[in-house]
Parts: C-alpha cells; sequence; structure tokens
C-alpha cells in the first residue's frame, strides 16, 4: 500500500513521547513529569540535542508539566477534537462483540496506561482474569492500581515499568494465557510507521499463538476535518502547543518568550499526518544551560506528529509484524477504527 513503509521524512521525525503515548491521545503525564525530576539532566540533554537540530523539534512528551495536562484533557471535550469521543463510542457500541473474539478471562496488558480508565470500562465485558498496566513511571501506576483494585477486587492486577520503544521483558507473575495487548488513543499514530511497525512486531514477540491485540488507530479523512481537531477555534490546542516552551524554560533554564512564538497545524499529505510547530513571529535568540540557536522569522519548532491510516494500509502494518485474523470496528461516521488482531 503507498506510504506505509516510506521511511522518507520533511523535518526530523519527532519522537513519541516515552511511554509513548498517548502522546497526542492521552499521552504521558505524571508518568513523565516524575521521569524528569529523577533524571533532570537527561531531560536537559535530550532537549539540546533536538533544539540544535538542523530543524530543530521538541518531544511531545514536554507538552505534560500539570498546565499541559489540564489543557489537553481540555483538549478531549471540545467538539472539534473527535478521537477520544469517537473511539469511546466504539469500544462501548461493540464490546460485546470484541469480547466474543477474544475470549474468557484474558490476561489485559495495557500499554501506555496512564490513569487506566479506558481498560477499566472494558472490565464488565471483558472479565480479564489480570490486569497488568504498562507505563513509564511504575509508581504512578501504583497509585492508580490502589483505587481500581478496590473497584474491582475480583481482578488481580500488577503494575508494570517499561519504556515502549524496548523489547517486552515481562516479570513471570504476569500470566502467559490469552494475552490481550491494549493500546488504545490512536497512540500508534505518533509513531512513523517504520516505528510503528517494530512496536507491533515487538508485541507479537511477547505473544503466544492466539493472543490478540486491540488497537485504536485514527484514520484518514478531510484535510479540514483533521486541521481542526488540532487547532480548535477556542485556541485551546494553541496554548497547549505553546506551553511546551514554558515547560522546557523550567527543565533546561531557556528563556523562551511565549509571545515570540505562534502554533502551526498542517496536514502533511506526503506523510499522511497532522504536524503541530511552534513558528517564530520574529527573529528571536534563545539560550539553556547547554546551548543557544538563533531562530529566524518564520523558522519552526516541529513538536507532534500524527499519522492516519486507511484501513488496509493498518492492517499491512499488522500483517507485516506477524498478526492474522484481522477484525475492525468503526463509528458512525468512519473517523476512527479499533482493530483486533491475533498472534
Amino acid at each position: 500500500m503507498p506510504g506505509v513503509l516510506s521511511s522518507q521524512s520533511s523535518p526530523p521525525e519527532v519522537r513519541p513521547a516515552t511511554r509513548p503515548a498517548s502522546v497526542r491521545p492521552d499521552r504521558a503525564r505524571s508518568a513523565s513529569r516524575a521521569e524528569f525530576a529523577k533524571h533532570p539532566d537527561a531531560a536537559c540533554a535530550e532537549i539540546t540535542a533536538s533544539l540544535t537540530a538542523p530543524r530543530a523539534w521538541l518531544s511531545p512528551k514536554f507538552f505534560y508539566d500539570g498546565l499541559g495536562s489540564r489543557l489537553f484533557d481540555t483538549i478531549t471535550a471540545l467538539p472539534e477534537y473527535y478521537p477520544t469521543r469517537v473511539e469511546a463510542e466504539i469500544l462501548a457500541t461493540h464490546q460485546h462483540d470484541i469480547a466474543r473474539r477474544i475470549g474468557e478471562r484474558p490476561v489485559m496488558i495495557d500499554l501506555g496506561a496512564g490513569n487506566c480508565q479506558k481498560a477499566a470500562r472494558l472490565f464488565p465485558a471483558l472479565r480479564p482474569a489480570q490486569y497488568v498496566p504498562v507505563d513509564i513511571s511504575v509508581e504512578y501506576l501504583r497509585d492508580t492500581l490502589e483505587g481500581l483494585q478496590r473497584q474491582f477486587p475480583e481482578i488481580a492486577m500488577q503494575a508494570v515499568g517499561a519504556d515502549l520503544s524496548t523489547p517486552f521483558d515481562f516479570p513471570s507473575t504476569v500470566g502467559r494465557d490469552n494475552r490481550l495487548f491494549f493500546y488504545p488513543g490512536s497512540s500508534i499514530g505518533n509513531f512513523t510507521p517504520i516505528e510503528a511497525l517494530a512496536l507491533l512486531q515487538r508485541i507479537r514477540a511477547a505473544s503466544a499463538r492466539g493472543d490478540g491485540v486491540l488497537i485504536g488507530v485514527d484514520l484518514l479523512k478531510s484535510v479540514e476535518t483533521l486541521e481542526d481537531a488540532y487547532d480548535d477555534p477556542l485556541g485551546v490546542t494553541a496554548a497547549f502547543n505553546l506551553n511546551i516552551l514554558r515547560h522546557v524554560n523550567r527543565l533546561a533554564g531557556a528563556d523562551f518568550e511565549v509571545g515570540d512564538w505562534q502554533h502551526i497545524a498542517l496536514f502533511n499529505a506526503a506523510h499522511n499526518r497532522i504536524e503541530m510547530h511552534l513558528q517564530a513571529r520574529r527573529d528571536v535568540t534563545v539560550t539553556w544551560s547547554g546551548g543557544t540557536r538563533r531562530f529566524l522569522h518564520g523558522e519552526r519548532i516541529h513538536t507532534e506528529s500524527s499519522y492516519k491510516y486507511r484501513d488496509e494500509d493498518f492492517a499491512l502494518l499488522l500483517e507485516q509484524a506477524g498478526f492474522d485474523d484481522i477484525c475492525v470496528w468503526h463509528d458512525r461516521q468512519d473517523a476512527f477504527a479499533v482493530f483486533h488482531a491475533r498472534g
């Protein structure tokens, strides 16, 4: 299928959040903040490397300080931002069909689990034998699980701290029978297609024959709909994007002035992705602990990419990763898809 495995890029690829992600939809929040606090030098080194690249960029994981998290929660309630809403509609409408395909008492492994609420809404239908939320910060997950365990005492729960960019190495206490890898929120779109394939291959490597993956995927649609979702008329997404500069100021001792920059969201048709950038309103020099850079008027910092798929393109990625028996559900407007496939 055209474009699925293209390794070409326009600006250097914006790497997904370390979780990664929900990186856009429901990306790492408190987890990322905990990691930055423990490893400030690493955060500063990453910021230096990205800001001094030929085409400057910042990782979307730096969106998530306290204000950024609240702004993103607001974004998910905007009428223009459809992914959170339509995915919830699909899962609610088709939960019993999904449960029949998955089978009885799965071990539900929730990748980039965050607050675990998307998985929890499926518990009554799936009735998992074990719930295993995976995130970069196991301490954050343990706090979240305390309340969830009280709500669902019949489900065994175990938090696992892991970076999704590395091979999965689950402890022996994670069940092996009927594993279901759950990756909602279209977080897969924050990876390039080649990186998405690599993640799916890591999931397949951690799966036995018959295990499954349940994954949310944002679909290609009109450019107007896509750009409105990332550039709402109230300016909430613009505030969310600009707030990354304040976070970088604190993490790296930088001196970004928010007023020097404007939010840009555009659809890159060559790569089937939405891009978010910050564009300099004037010539400006920025310094931080570890470097300095002069940005010319109109120069951009790439802060996020979100790839959009056709059904057949994403099904091909699943097949190339070693999955088969693929089933897909859509919302009524065919804006979003939830795929299930078996290993």
